[in-house]
C-alpha cells in the first residue's frame, strides 16, 4: 500500500458536518438578531408613583405624548408603606431624551371643568398616562402622577410672573388671567406660605400678551361678580364667563399717564389686590394719616369710604373706629368715636414725589382757615356715608386735641344727617315747649262751632220749602220756554207785536216835535212859545 491510498483510507475514515445542523444555527443567528433589535428597540425603565390605579391596567395603558404612544405599563403593584401605587413603565427607544428634571405625567380619562368636558375618548378606548415632555437637565426615572393636567401646554412660550397674595382672595391653579375680559394667561402653580401666611401664585402670560404687562401694572382677583353697595352707590363689574363660574385675575396698567413704564421682567413679583379699587390704590405710595373724632353716630361708614373735597376723592377711610379702647365704661357716653382717614395727595398731583412735610404744613394752615370734616350720606338706597372735607365758620372755637394716639387729629363738625338731628332736635324741644292744651282746648271749641254750623245748615236743607225749590225754578223755566215759542215768526204772537211795536213807533214819531220843544223851552206846556210884545207905557197928549 502506498502513501496516496493510505491517505485516502484516512480521510475517508473522518467525521463530515451534515447540512441539518445549518438549521438550529441559523435559527440561532435569528434569535440574536431579534434579541438585539428588541434590546434596542426598547428605552429606559420609568417607576411612576400615584395615588391610586384607578384605570390602569399592565399591558394595556399606554404611556402617550401628542396622542403618540412613547410607552406601556407593564406593572402595578403598591408601595412598602401601602400608601401608594408603583407603575412601572416601560418606555420605548428614543425616549429618554423626554424624562428631563421638568417631565410631567397626568392620567387622561373623562373629566368636567370650568372648561368643559375632556376626555370624552377614553370612554371607549379606556385611561392613558400623559406626558409632558422636558429634553433640560438630566434625565429622570422616577415621576409622580399628577391629579390634574398641567396647565400649559407642551411648548407654550410666555412671560412668568410671581403674585403676593393675601389670605381669602378666590383663585386657584387653572383660573385664567384677563386683560379687559379677555384671556391672556394661566396660575400654573399656588403654594401657601404658612409662616408669612400668604399665598405665592405663578402666573403664564402667553405670547403675544406678555409684552402688555410692565412694571406699573396692576393685578387683581376677579372672583364672580362684583357687587359693591357703598357710598358711592351700586357697583356691579362682571368679567369673562369663566371668571364669573370659577374667579381668575385681571391685570392692566391703571396708571396711564405715567409714559416711563418698563416691560416686566421674567419671574417678577407683583401684589394681588382684591378687587380694582384697591389696586388703583396701590398707585398712591405717599399718605398722610389723621383722626377723625366723630362726636355722632358712625352708622353707614365703613373702611373704603371715599374722602372727598368738594367732590374730589383725595382719600380714604381706612379703619372705622381705630383704637377704640376704653378701660372705663363710663366714658363711652362722652368720648367722641376715632376714625382713621388717609389723605393720598398724589390723587391731586399726578405721580411725583411729594413732600409729606409741606403738605401737612399746608393743611395745618387750612385748619386756622376754617377746614373741617364731615360725614355726609352719599347714598340714601345703601346709607353709605363718606367724609367731607370743606371749609366752615370756625367761629365755634372749640379746641381739638393736636394728636390721638400719635396720628395728627382733623377737626370735625357735624354735618349732613347728624346736623339734620340737631335741627329736628331744637323743632321738637320748640314744640314741646307750646302750649298744647289751650291750642287743643281752642280747637275742640271750633270743632264744636263747626258742628252746630254743620247741624244748620242740614236743617235748611231739610226744609220741604227749599227742597220744593228745585221744581218751582223748573216750572218757571217750562213757562219761560212756552212764551217764548209764543213770540216765533209766523205766530200770532209774533204779528201783534210787529203791530204794537208799529204803533209805537209812530206814536214816538208824533211825539218827538213835543218832546223838542219841551227840551228848549220847558215852559212851553204854561206860555204861548210866542208870547205878544210887552206894550210900551206912553204918556198921555196934550193937544
Amino acid at each position: 500500500m502506498t502513501s496516496n491510498d493510505y491517505s485516502q483510507a484516512t480521510a475517508s475514515k473522518r467525521p463530515r458536518l451534515s447540512a441539518v445542523w445549518l438549521i438550529p444555527l441559523a435559527a440561532l443567528l435569528l434569535g440574536l438578531w431579534l434579541l438585539m433589535r428588541y434590546v434596542s428597540s426598547q428605552g429606559p425603565t420609568v417607576t411612576l408613583v400615584m395615588d391610586d390605579a384607578e384605570g390602569i391596567n399592565a399591558g394595556k395603558t399606554a404611556i402617550k405624548t401628542r396622542n403618540v404612544q412613547v410607552g406601556m405599563v407593564e406593572g402595578v403593584e403598591l408601595s412598602q408603606d401601602l400608601a401608594h401605587t408603583l407603575v412601572t413603565v416601560q418606555m420605548q427607544a428614543d425616549s429618554e431624551r423626554m424624562l428631563g428634571e421638568k417631565a410631567r405625567f397626568w392620567v387622561v380619562k373623562p373629566r368636567i371643568g370650568r372648561e368643559g368636558i375632556s376626555g370624552l375618548g377614553t370612554v371607549l378606548s379606556g385611561a392613558y398616562i400623559e406626558l409632558l415632555p422636558d429634553q433640560s437637565g438630566k434625565p429622570r426615572r422616577r415621576f409622580t402622577v399628577e391629579n390634574t393636567p398641567p396647565v400649559t401646554e407642551a411648548g407654550s412660550d410666555g412671560l412668568y410672573l410671581n403674585l403676593d397674595s393675601e389670605p381669602g382672595n378666590n383663585v386657584s391653579t387653572g383660573d385664567p388671567v384677563l386683560y379687559h375680559n379677555l384671556v391672556v394667561g394661566r396660575i400654573v402653580d399656588r403654594q401657601f406660605n404658612v409662616s408669612e401666611r400668604r399665598f405665592a401664585l405663578r402666573i403664564l402670560i402667553k405670547a403675544p400678551y406678555d409684552v402688555l404687562v410692565t412694571d406699573h401694572s396692576r393685578f387683581w382677583s376677579t372672583s364672580g361678580v362684583d357687587l359693591q353697595l357703598n357710598a358711592e352707590g351700586l357697583k356691579v363689574q362682571a368679567p369673562s364667563l369663566e371668571a364669573v363660574l370659577g374667579g381668575g385675575i385681571a391685570f392692566a396698567d391703571l396708571d396711564t399717564g405715567n409714559e416711563l413704564a418698563m416691560p416686566a421682567e421674567k419671574n417678577q413679583h407683583f401684589t394681588l389686590y382684591a378687587n380694582r379699587e384697591q389696586a388703583r390704590r396701590g398707585l398712591y405710595q405717599q399718605h398722610l394719616d389723621y383722626v377723625l373724632l366723630v362726636p355722632g353716630s358712625v352708622r353707614g361708614l365703613s373702611a373704603g369710604a371715599p374722602v372727598e373735597y368738594r367732590g374730589v376723592r383725595v382719600g380714604t377711610v381706612e379703619q372705622v373706629p381705630w383704637q377704640f379702647i376704653r378701660s372705663n365704661p363710663a366714658s363711652l357716653g362722652r368720648d367722641p368715636i376715632p376714625v382713621l382717614i388717609r389723605i393720598e395727595p398724589q390723587r391731586l398731583g399726578g405721580q411725583q414725589s411729594i413732600s409729606e412735610a409741606l403738605w401737612r404744613q399746608g393743611i395745618d394752615k387750612q385748619f386756622k382757615q376754617g377746614l373741617r370734616a364731615s360725614l355726609r350720606s352719599g347714598n340714601l338706597l345703601t346709607g353709605g356715608r363718606y367724609v367731607d372735607l370743606d371749609f366752615h365758620d370756625h367761629s365755634d372755637r372749640q379746641s381739638w386735641p393736636a394728636s390721638y394716639h400719635q396720628v395728627p387729629v382733623f377737626p370735625t363738625v357735624n354735618g349732613g344727617f347728624s346736623q339734620l338731628e340737631n335741627q329736628l332736635g331744637q323743632l321738637l324741644k320748640k314744640l314741646n315747649q307750646l302750649p298744647m292744651q289751650d291750642i287743643a282746648h281752642n280747637l275742640n271749641a271750633s270743632l264744636a262751632n263747626l258742628s252746630a254750623l254743620t247741624s244748620q245748615l242740614q236743617q235748611v236743607l231739610d226744609d220741604p220749602a227749599l227742597q220744593q225749590l228745585p221744581q218751582q225754578m223748573a216750572d218757571n223755566l217750562e213757562a219761560l220756554h212756552r212764551t217764548l215759542d209764543g213770540l216765533q215768526p209766523g205766530s200770532p204772537g209774533y204779528g201783534n207785536l210787529q203791530e204794537t211795536l208799529k204803533q209805537l213807533d209812530t206814536t214816538l214819531r208824533d211825539v218827538q216835535p213835543l218832546l223838542r220843544t219841551l227840551r228848549e223851552h220847558p215852559n212851553a206846556l204854561i206860555f204861548s212859545p210866542n208870547p205878544p210884545a210887552d206894550p210900551q207905557p206912553r204918556a198921555p197928549r196934550h193937544d
